[in-house]
């Protein structure tokens, strides 16, 4: 096996200066780094992270865990994070938990004997106690797109809430008053939470909640349409739609359309979280814009301070939504 000392004696440079370019400090000149490179390359040398790792103690790695990889959504998020991380020369292991309970569990104790330094946990099915419980052990970990309340400093999430209240008091204020709602999964918090602010906004405009026009959905395209179709098979009057997120809301405009209502002339259509297809729509979705890259490089933050004691890193727990008011809306 080639050594730094076989590396740093052809390249005619001390084993400190290859051990500062193999982790890529600023300090090297960049002649004396080609030097190195080019004995490394005719040597065959190859870093040895996993004694580097035992070494300090430290394998410069983050664990990841999403639902999914399916959509802009979780890509943008990892985005914002990857782009944070890289710059600090720490690297992501992803998994995937599909919003199962065992599955995330069994994620997240796989990415600990790695060896991970920290974790970032889109989690949707783990209970609260057992993030509870993980927050309490010596790895650093913080949640994304959800709030515990035992444990507020290690989550970054968004004002759900609010969003949902804002997406349906832009409706009331353009004198809706007959508003379907299709929510996500009710057993994911921000589904429930943007419930919770869509209620929020009838009871402030007086407006009774009426369950008959509320559909359950999952998030996906799929069941935005079937959500519409379920409304007209029970000859429900509607005049506006509010979505849970952007997928349901495309979905639910094709139905719109296949049952021959134009949107916005016929019927208004907000969507939530603003991915990168909704401004492409035609017409363009209005939509709650949810600051997803920033919540990923947000996490990223929070682990360069926690983990690695970037202590110059700023920190905000809770993002704030933005109304975007586009073409799938209009005055009643």
């Amino acid at each position: 096996m080639v050594t730094i000392k076989q590396v740093s004696e052809l390249a005619g440079v001390s084993s400190a200066t290859v051990s500062r370019v193999i982790n890529n400090t600023d300090t090297v000149k960049e002649k004396t780094r080609e030097l190195v490179l080019n004995a490394m390359s005719q040597l065959g040398y190859r870093h040895n992270v996993l004694a580097a790792s035992l070494a300090s103690n430290k394998t410069n790695t983050i664990g990841y865990v999403v639902p999914e990889l399916h959509g802009s959504f979780f890509g943008s998020m990892m985005a914002g994070s990857e782009h944070v991380l890289r710059k600090a020369k720490k690297h992501m292991f992803v998994a995937t938990g599909h919003s199962d309970e065992a599955l995330e569990m069994q994620e997240i104790e796989a990415l600990l004997s790695r060896r991970c330094d920290a974790l970032i946990l889109h989690v949707e099915a783990v209970s609260d106690d057992y993030l509870i419980h993980l927050a309490k052990q010596d790895v650093p970990m913080v949640i994304v797109n959800r709030y515990i309340e035992d444990i507020g400093d290690n989550c970054i999430s968004l004002d759900n809430v609010k969003g949902g209240y804002m997406a349906t008091r832009h409706l009331i204020e353009q004198g809706h008053k007959d508003i379907a709602y299709l929510s996500g999964s009710l057993f994911k918090a921000d589904g429930v939470n943007r419930l919770i602010g869509h209620k929020q906004a009838l009871a402030e405009a007086g407006i009774e909640y009426n369950p008959e026009l509320m559909v359950e959905g999952d998030f996906q395209a799929k069941s935005g349409e079937a959500g519409v179709y379920e409304l007209f098979d029970a000859k429900q009057h509607f005049t506006a739609v509010a979505c849970a997120n952007d997928e349901m809301a495309s979905g639910a405009i094709n139905a719109l359309r296949a049952r021959g209502k134009q949107v916005p002339e016929d019927v208004s259509v907000i969507g939530f979280d603003n991915i990168d297809f909704s401004s492409y729509l035609t017409p363009a979705l209005t939509t709650i814009n949810y600051p997803v890259r920033d919540i990923g490089a947000m996490a990223a933050r929070w682990i360069l301070n926690h983990a690695y004691g970037d202590h110059k890193m700023t920190l905000t727990h809770i993002l704030e939504p933005e109304l975007l008011v586009r073409g799938t809306t209009r005055n009643l």
